[in-house]
């Protein structure tokens, strides 16, 4: 049986929205999807003042019924054919898409919350189920461009095939071109000799980028083959990381990530990079966890 696309729902506007974009992704990969609400608060981020109901003038099925009446409803109107199945489940909301993700296929999340899932900041839910889920992470932000490229961060760890795998599987089902960004530096130091001498050691750059360029190559190779339909830019950069990342993401629909690794990143843990997306991408961001 298929795995479901699973989206964590709080009635908030951005879950709503993730709603939508799940609702999209699964009637793409013609899979179900679910719809989980977490019934209880982090004990990371407690929210103050209590919760924002009150036991003793509404009912909390009710309002949870109602929560995912209106998901529901958003869903259908994307993928009116897609089967849809509810889950509410008492428990810390990070814990709870975790389980979810073990017998999921991707798991979607919104940028801000307000209710269940509103009890951990963005790059707290997350790095976490990005860190420990089971599967993909999906984290809906920003303004996609309706018909940019899925943008790929190409790092060519081995830890990065799956997001290599994700990102072609994702501009496939889409319809859409694929750009493969791969951003490197040379390292450089300056030699303190004088208060006016500018001489730097640096590494051979052009040999590095080389090497840099082969490992992009090698890393798309088989995959170009493996999806001969989807169009695809390679693209190597000699830039600051991140920024040349999110400045990158502003005209794609989608940005894909490893969770973390070493490499074409110049040392970076990916984490730190993937992290930086979350908080800063123009666009929806997809961190995929590399093999156990």
């Amino acid at each position: 049986m298929a795995k479901p696309v699973v989206v964590g729902v709080d009635g908030s506007p951005s879950s709503l929205e993730a709603v939508e974009t799940a609702a999209h992704e699964a009637a793409l990969s013609g899979v179900g999807l679910r719809l989980v609400h977490a019934f209880g608060w982090s004990s990371i981020h407690p929210p103050r003042g209590g919760p924002p109901w009150n036991r003793a003038e509404a009912g909390v099925r009710e309002l949870v019924d109602g929560t995912l009446v209106e998901a529901e409803l958003r869903a259908h109107r994307i993928a009116p054919d897609t089967d849809i199945t509810r889950e509410v489940t008492a428990g810390e909301p990070v814990v709870v898409l975790e389980i979810e993700s073990r017998t999921a296929s991707l798991v979607v999340v919104g940028s801000r919350g307000l209710g269940a899932f509103g009890g951990l900041l963005l790059g707290s839910t997350a790095v976490h189920l990005a860190s420990y889920g089971r599967c993909p992470v999906l984290v809906v932000r920003g303004r996609p461009h309706p018909t940019g490229p899925v943008l790929l961060a190409v790092d060519g760890s081995p830890a990065g095939e799956r997001a290599v795998e994700f990102a072609f599987a994702e501009a496939s089902v889409r319809g859409a071109d694929l750009l493969a960004l791969h951003v490197w530096n040379a390292w450089s130091e300056r030699l303190p000799e004088g208060p006016d001498d500018q001489l730097r050691i640096v590494v051979d750059v052009d040999r590095l980028r080389e090497e840099e360029q082969r490992l992009l190559d090698e890393t798309l190779s088989p995959w170009r083959t493996r999806y001969p339909r989807v169009a695809v830019e390679s693209r190597l950069v000699r830039s600051r990381i991140r920024p040349a990342l999110i400045e990158a993401s502003r005209d794609a629909q989608l940005i894909v990530a490893g969770a973390r690794g070493r490499g074409g990143f110049g040392g970076l843990l990916l984490g730190s990079v993937s992290q930086a997306l979350l908080q800063h991408a123009h666009c929806p961001v997809a961190v995929v966890r590399g093999a156990e």
